[in-house]
């Protein structure tokens, strides 16, 4: 079993490597971006019987800051 998580920084929360990317894309030339916002994407490797708790728990505990960041799973 596989499961994907998109970890992204939640709403409101400045997001500097975000501007960066955004400033170097009008730099290269790409005007037409607005924002950009950057996260992480983390592929799991899970035992057969892993279950979606299983994985949100991951992400509790250490795989998001939930201070600052948001997370959504995707089990395959």
């Amino acid at each position: 079993m596989k499961a994907r998580v998109h970890v992204m920084l939640k709403n409101g929360v400045l997001d500097p490597q975000g501007e960066a990317v955004r400033h170097a894309l009008g730099a290269l030339g790409f005007d037409k971006v607005g924002g950009v916002r950057q996260g992480k994407v983390i592929d799991l490797d899970l035992a057969d019987d892993a279950t979606e708790a299983d994985v949100a728990e991951m992400c509790e505990k250490l795989l998001a800051n939930t201070v600052i960041e948001s997370y959504s799973i995707e089990m395959q």
